[in-house]
C-alpha cells in the first residue's frame, strides 16, 4: 500500500489519508471542471519548503549576504532538486496519473516529480503541523545543503552577467513554440545575445525552457572565442 511505503521512507503516518490520496493523484486524473486538490497542495508545499530551506540557510551560513543566500535557496528548491527528493520518496512509482505521464511503470518527467514532492510536503503540513514537516524537510535537504557549499549560479543570471560584462544588451528570450495538452505543455524558447548565434531550450514551463536555452547558449559561448 502507498501508505506503508510512504511511512517506510518518510517515517510519517497520515492521520487523514485523504491528504495522502490527494498528494498522489496527479491533475491528469482529475474530473473535468473540478478544482485539483493536488495543485492546491503543490502550491502550499512550495511555500512551506521555501520557508524551511530559508531557515536552514540562515542557520548554516550566518555570515553570507542576502544575495548568496538567495542563490543557494534557488538551488535547493528548484525543480531538479525536488525531483531528486521525489525519487528518494519513491513518488515516481506511487503517483496515479494519466498513461501519458509514464514510461514503463514509472513517472520520469522531472517537472511532474518536482510537483509531486511539493504536493506531498503540503499534504504532510496540513495533516500535522509545521514542526513535523520542518523535521522531514531538514532530514532530506540537509545532505544537499552540506554538499553544495558554493552558491549555485542560475543559467539566466549567468548569461545576463556574461552579456553585461561585455557591454552587450540583455539577452532576449522568444517563444518558438508551445505544444502538448494543458496539463503537460512543452515550450521551446530561443535566447539571443547581440552578435552571437542564438540557442534554444525546451521545458514543461516557459521558465524551465528559458533556463535550458540560457544554459545551452552559455555552453556554446564557453567553447567560442568572444
Amino acid at each position: 500500500m502507498s501508505r506503508d511505503r510512504i511511512f517506510n521512507v518518510l517515517q510519517y503516518t497520515f492521520a487523514d489519508e485523504n491528504f495522502l490520496r490527494d498528494a498522489l493523484t496527479h491533475p491528469s486524473r482529475r474530473a473535468n471542471g473540478k478544482a485539483s486538490a493536488y495543485e492546491r497542495l503543490e502550491f502550499l508545499g512550495d511555500r512551506v519548503l521555501g520557508l524551511v530551506v530559508a531557515e536552514m540557510l540562515m542557520s548554516a551560513f550566518p555570515d553570507e549576504s542576502e544575495g548568496d543566500l538567495a542563490k543557494r535557496h534557488a538551488g535547493l528548491v528548484r525543480a531538479e532538486t525536488c525531483a531528486l527528493i521525489a525519487r528518494q520518496w519513491e513518488l515516481h512509482k506511487l503517483i496515479e496519473a494519466a498513461s501519458s505521464e509514464y514510461i514503463g511503470d514509472e513517472i520520469v518527467n522531472p517537472a511532474t516529480l518536482s510537483d509531486a514532492c511539493e504536493a506531498m510536503i503540503g499534504a504532510i503540513y496540513l495533516d500535522s503541523d509545521f514542526t513535523i514537516i520542518r523535521a522531514v524537510v531538514m532530514r532530506f535537504w540537509s545532505p544537499l545543503l552540506n554538499a553544495n557549499l558554493a552558491p549555485p549560479i542560475e543559467p539566466k543570471t549567468a548569461l545576463q552577467e556574461w552579456a553585461q560584462a561585455r557591454g552587450l544588451p540583455l539577452p532576449d528570450y522568444r517563444e518558438v513554440s508551445r505544444t502538448g495538452p494543458d496539463h503537460a505543455p512543452e515550450f521551446v524558447i530561443e535566447v539571443s545575445v547581440k552578435s552571437h548565434v542564438p540557442a534554444q531550450g525546451a521545458g514543461t514551463s516557459r521558465r524551465a525552457a528559458e533556463k535550458a536555452a540560457a544554459e545551452a547558449l552559455l555552453n556554446t559561448l564557453a567553447t567560442t572565442k568572444t
